[in-house]
């Protein structure tokens, strides 16, 4: 341990992790579903980034975004892999003080990113939907490139300094986390010693980005709802609203998680552990398991980009 002036007083070298509460002896059979759930993820995500970037006739702003944001998943799912296949296949529970800052700030970030890149979806869909004469005129590619660094330098620049804060904490002994994985609401309840600063900037970060973003989101779809209310036919109010559908999809199955998953951190201290290790689950694995499968069904250029890619594999066979 690294000791400070009080005896009492110092930085864990290693957290203790842990997997699904009072069921660690299924672990082995647990990690079956978990290791289903990232190949989905990962093959899901990535085929969506494999047909955009292969297939000219996607190099479209709302396809360039959907590649942001299954970025995005893959990033804030790889980002957990380590630590969550560790303890269920090969029950190791440990990680260092300094990997576990890492992870926290790579989970948190990517994250971010995530709802930055629903809220720059939203926009999209109401510029296609208010002005699809200018769509492309509007939302070029560099601004479309602009967009996507400034989200990236956004959430890096803002989870800095949390390690930074949390390293000038003593824990006193406390280091047994409540899930599998570093989150900053579970690391900032160990601390034994003030922790306003590090609250109060941690609130400053969720309603500058999720709560921001999660705002914008609903006043874009107000607009987008206006728009719609005022084209003539009930054929062009439909087909404007069925190009939101896939994206509604992704806001729903991120917000509705990340919002369950912080109420039960703010008022479920007497809640089972067990449901705090679903609910983290649901926030992490929700979005990047369900938005691949959506967009796959749904748009219909995402679907023959893939049976394209299928057939073209049979093709050489």
């Amino acid at each position: 341990m690294k000791h400070s002036n009080s005896s009492l007083e110092f930085l864990p070298t290693m957290f203790i992790l842990v997997g699904i509460p009072d069921l660690e002896a299924e672990h082995i059979w647990i990690s079956i579903p978990f290791c289903l759930m990232y190949i989905i993820i990962f093959l899901g995500n990535g085929t969506i980034l494999h047909v955009i970037r292969t297939d000219a006739a996607l190099h479209q702003p709302m396809y360039l975004f959907l590649a942001m944001l299954a970025l995005a998943e893959v990033g804030v799912s790889a980002s957990t892999l380590p630590t969550v296949l560790g303890i269920f296949l090969f029950g190791t529970n440990e990680i260092s003080f300094d990997a576990c800052l890492l992870q926290m700030f790579s989970i948190h970030s990517f994250s971010i990113m995530e709802s930055a890149v629903l809220l720059a979806m939203s926009v999209d869909r109401f510029v296609a939907i208010y002005s699809p004469l200018r769509y492309t005129a509007i939302l070029t590619l560099p601004r479309i490139l602009g967009t996507g660094v400034i989200i990236g330098l956004k959430s890096i620049m803002l989870m800095a300094p949390l390690p930074m804060l949390l390293r000038r904490l003593p824990f006193c002994g406390h280091n047994a986390l409540s899930h599998s994985y570093c989150l900053h609401p579970n690391l900032i309840h160990l601390p034994c010693e003030d922790i306003s600063i590090n609250n109060i900037y941690g609130l400053f970060i969720v309603t500058s980005t999720f709560g921001l973003d999660s705002l914008l989101i609903v006043i874009s779809y107000g607009c987008i709802l206006h728009t719609v209310l005022h084209i003539a036919t009930g054929q062009g109010r439909k087909k404007a609203l069925n190009t939101c559908g896939s994206h509604i999809c992704a806001v729903l199955t991120y917000y509705v998680p990340m919002i369950g998953l912080s109420l039960v951190h703010r008022f479920g201290h007497h809640v089972s552990p067990l449901l705090h290790a679903m609910m983290a689950s649901a926030y992490l694995f929700f979005s990047p398991l369900v938005n691949p499968i959506v967009y796959s069904i749904k748009t219909k250029e995402i679907r023959h980009g893939i049976a394209r890619i299928l057939s073209e594999k049979r093709t050489r066979v």
